[in-house]
């Protein structure tokens, strides 16, 4: 396992500056949004070669695994010149994986928190975005990885399941596992049993691990929280993980550059 964290989470900077912060910080992984983390590129697509070399030479230079390529796309939305632009853009990141040695290329679902309702009508159109991705990434022996979120289409067991027998390609389709993500009030009591459920259900999928920590105010909306200072518990994906012995990346997600050295200790307790 490598531990690592959301790069734009440090500012957008020069490639090899940020490479430099993140191995100073004690990571070994990152998630790189290039548009979000490296200075002078504000778009997914024209990316030059030049620049992609910059940015792997200065990731390897500092020894930080890509970990994931991320796109945060809206791949489920009904418009479908909105989502047409999304696929584009996770296709032209798939390109970019191969020539950064980056592991996956990964995104939710949706921008938007959804309602029951909107979920089910953008679910369809979700999927059909990732059998599109998955045929790229098939074509050019990449990998991309979803990331399930309760308030996406892609917001249950159940959909997951039902996405990954209708894609039926496991090499090319992997899950981002994000905990703070998927719980919601009426599972913070009974932990364990939930998150079991997931992992024996698609565990075999996940190739990487966010991991944040949420509160909860008034309203029941989530509020970002130190690890280990929150709601969620991470004792069941631990065992998980040391019973499944495998390269997966945690990184850490929606990090707080003050609190760096107590939440990279955590990960290393993981």
């Amino acid at each position: 396992m490598k531990i690592g964290v959301r790069a734009h989470d440090y500012g957008k900077r020069p490639a090899r500056q940020l490479a430099r912060v993140l191995r100073e910080e004690g990571y070994e992984a990152a998630q790189l949004a290039i548009p979000k983390a490296i200075a002078g590129i504000d778009s997914y697509r024209g990316i030059t070669p030049r620049q992609l070399e910059e940015i792997r030479s200065a990731f390897a230079d500092n020894h930080i695994d890509i970990a994931v390529l991320g796109c945060y796309m809206d791949l489920g939305n009904p418009d479908a010149a909105v989502r047409r632009e999304a696929v584009e853009n996770v296709k032209a990141s798939l390109r970019y994986a191969k020539e950064l040695d980056a592991r996956a290329v990964g995104s939710e679902t949706a921008y938007p928190h959804l309602a029951a309702e909107q979920k089910k009508q953008w679910y369809p159109y979700a999927v059909d975005s990732i059998q599109r991705i998955v045929e790229e990434a098939r074509r050019l022996g990449a990998v991309f990885a979803v990331e399930p979120v309760d308030c996406h289409p892609l917001d249950s067991v159940e959909a997951v399941l039902d996405l990954i027998h209708r894609v039926d390609d496991s090499k090319h389709l992997r899950l981002i596992f994000d905990a703070a993500n998927l719980l919601t009030p009426p599972d913070i009591d009974n932990q364990d049993a939930f998150w079991t459920s997931w992992l024996q259900a698609v565990g075999s999928y996940i190739d990487v691990l966010h991991i944040k920590d949420f509160t909860l105010d008034e309203a029941d909306r989530k509020c970002p929280a130190r690890l280990g200072h929150g709601l969620v518990r991470y004792d069941t994906i631990r065992r998980w993980l040391h019973d499944e012995k495998r390269d997966i990346a945690l990184l850490r997600d929606e990090m707080n550059p003050q609190f760096a050295k107590e939440d990279v200790a955590f990960l290393r307790g993981m």
